[in-house]
């Protein structure tokens, strides 16, 4: 039997073209009544711009919006995209953590897999920690933040 967890504001960051699978399957979870497992999904809806500024501005107002952010690491979770420079942090993921920490939102991070590497800005923070990717682990992690 699964664990529940109480319906939380959650912005999910992962990376849209390795690991949105992921994402996707908990929105099942939480769509399925069989199910014990909700969330208030408050994820940016896949922005279509190249603009940094632009996606910035849209994962700060949704990442304002929540109370907790779980970040799925994937494989890409901690490589440098190419426009790092303008992004003021390694890729997309850190300066979610980073702009989620720095609003006060509890951190929650999912290991889809043991060797890959976690983003740099979780490094010394209270994450919560997954080490799978199943519904017991993230509701436990979810619980505990």
């Amino acid at each position: 039997m699964y664990g529940y967890v109480r319906r939380k504001k959650v912005f999910v960051s992962f990376d849209y073209e390795k690991d949105r699978r992921y994402y996707y399957l908990m929105k099942a979870w939480g769509a399925n009544q069989s199910f014990e497992f909700m969330f208030s999904d408050y994820t940016s809806r896949e922005i279509r711009s190249d603009s940094v500024a632009v996606v910035k501005r849209q994962l700060s107002a949704k990442i304002g919006l929540a109370t907790h952010t779980l970040v799925i690491v994937g494989e890409d979770a901690n490589r440098t995209h190419p426009d790092h420079w303008e992004i003021g942090y390694r890729n997309w993921q850190n300066y979610e953590v980073a702009k989620s920490a720095e609003r006060g939102n509890r951190l929650v991070a999912v290991s889809i897999n043991s060797n890959y590497e976690w983003p740099e800005e979780l490094r010394g923070r209270n994450a919560s920690w997954a080490r799978s990717f199943s519904q017991d682990a993230i509701i436990d992690a979810l619980n505990r933040a």
